[in-house]
């Protein structure tokens, strides 16, 4: 039994746009993904660590422990032996708490959650799992519940794709755009609507197959 580790925010989590409500395992793209590789002959079991608000490396001042250094390590020795994590943030980067964030700010904060892993206190003979970096897909207009909160949002998030797979590079990680898979929903401009979710998954399946295979 290979064992994932998926490591988000809101996206992940499943939150259903413009509700305070969530999608079901099966329905969230971590969920998917656990079916699809299940379907392709490969034993995982996917565990989610997803916390709605959760930045790179900033805090809210509204909503205490959404810095994604806080408790990682923690998270990683608590859910080891793990064969991958699957780290996809950013998102909430561009709130209007850090007004002068850009993509670059963004990659930054998610290289530094790399090295975090990278140096977890694992337990002895325990081996470091790689890293997949997800890039969230871009914002649309932030509108409803959210309107306010990531104002501006969209602009200064501009290439961030391509922030995060540079990166990647540098760190040696694989590297996965989402924004190839799923758009953000119309309906709030932010999260993924539940007809998103299942393409995210189906596509990330032989990303995360390859990635297993490698390890083996």
């Amino acid at each position: 039994m290979r064992h994932i580790l998926v490591y988000g925010d809101s996206l992940s989590w499943g939150i259903i746009p413009g509700t305070r409500q969530r999608l079901t395992f099966i329905e969230r793209w971590p969920g998917v993904l656990e079916a699809g590789l299940l379907d392709h002959g490969l034993p995982v079991r996917v565990t989610e660590n997803c916390l709605n608000g959760r930045r790179t490396v900033w805090e809210d001042p509204f909503k205490p422990g959404r810095d994604g250094r806080q408790g990682l390590q923690q998270v990683i020795e608590s859910q080891s032996p793990l064969d991958l994590v699957i780290l996809l943030l950013g998102t909430n980067d561009f709130q209007f708490s850090t007004p002068h964030n850009e993509a670059w700010s963004a990659a930054q904060g998610v290289a530094t959650l790399v090295n975090l892993i990278r140096t977890a206190p694992i337990e002895p003979g325990m081996p470091v799992p790689p890293v997949l970096l997800v890039a969230p897909p871009p914002m649309r207009t932030p509108r409803g519940l959210v309107g306010q909160k990531f104002q501006g949002a969209p602009q200064r998030s501009v290439g961030l794709a391509a922030a995060y797979r540079e990166i990647a590079t540098t760190l040696g990680c694989p590297y996965f755009d989402a924004g190839s898979a799923a758009v953000s929903s119309d309906g709030d401009g932010v999260h993924l609507d539940a007809d998103q979710h299942a393409p995210l998954g189906q596509a990330l399946v032989p990303v995360v197959a390859s990635i297993l295979a490698r390890a083996s």
